[in-house]
């Protein structure tokens, strides 16, 4: 199991840096980067959830009173848009979107890039040598990483025939997308990394029938963020993100926010 930490590796990073001597990157020297879909009616969800994004008027316009007025309710399955897995999704007694802390979901980032492999084969699924082949070149993925596979799915997004491979309502048998293998998941969780993520559907391929890359990284302790975008304007290393869920106390998983931070060059 993961281990917790009473200060977040993230942060002793951080302070690492301080002590010999290197200045901590400030706010005016990063670029933020949205990761993150919007909620609208084109939303994207699981085939099988019974709604979608329901966003509905209350009041808009004139109050009577001098001044405009707005205001809205909104209903969404916790997983679909850009969203987080906390770990209770697949891993009976653990975690809930509203336990995890949020040092956890501030990490350096890693970006494994599988967009050649993906463009041959939509069913690909990360392997352990891809992981070894980004190490060869960047060096050991540092424990307390946040570690991103970058497939390039997300252009196809909202398009649910391209994106999911089928759009069949309440059929989610034939999908047809990429993810992760399960050798190149336990790589992952030997490297004791804090958080996962992809720019396609689920951490598991479209065909999966069991989810065991769901099982694996849960079973670790580790959340995992899937629907994400923007991921080609991310370097490969040197970047830091934040994914902040919506903070749904039992939740086995929220709609994210997620941030990356980048240098300036």
């Amino acid at each position: 199991m993961k281990m917790r930490y009473t200060i977040s590796i993230s942060a002793m990073c951080l302070l690492s840096n301080l002590a010999i001597g290197q200045t901590v990157p400030r706010l005016d020297e990063v670029e933020l980067i949205d990761l993150s879909h919007a909620y609208d009616d084109t939303t994207l969800f699981w085939p099988t959830s019974p709604i979608d994004f329901e966003h509905n008027e209350l009041a808009y316009g004139p109050s009577g009173n001098g001044y405009f007025y707005s205001a809205y309710t909104f209903a969404t399955p916790e997983h679909g848009g850009t969203h987080l897995d906390a770990p209770i999704h697949f891993s009976e007694g653990a975690e809930t979107v509203g336990q995890l802390e949020l040092n956890d979901l501030f990490a350096p980032l890693v970006i494994v890039d599988v967009t050649a492999q993906a463009n041959r084969d939509r069913n690909y699924r990360l392997q352990a040598e891809d992981i070894q082949q980004f190490e060869n070149e960047h060096g050991t993925i540092a424990a307390g990483s946040a570690v991103f596979i970058r497939t390039g799915w997300s252009r196809y997004w909202p398009d649910a025939q391209s994106y999911l491979g089928d759009d069949t309502p309440g059929d989610a048998s034939n999908l047809s997308f990429p993810g992760l293998g399960v050798g190149a998941a336990e790589l992952l969780m030997s490297r004791d990394i804090a958080l996962i993520g992809i720019d396609t559907a689920s951490i598991d391929y479209g065909p999966t029938e069991n989810f065991p890359v769901h099982v694996v990284l849960a079973t670790e302790a580790v959340p995992a963020l899937e629907n994400l975008t923007n991921l080609q304007r991310l370097p490969q290393t040197g970047a830091y993100v934040l994914a902040a869920p919506m903070k749904i106390g039992e939740g086995s998983g929220a709609p994210a926010r997620v941030i990356a931070f980048v240098m300036r060059q």
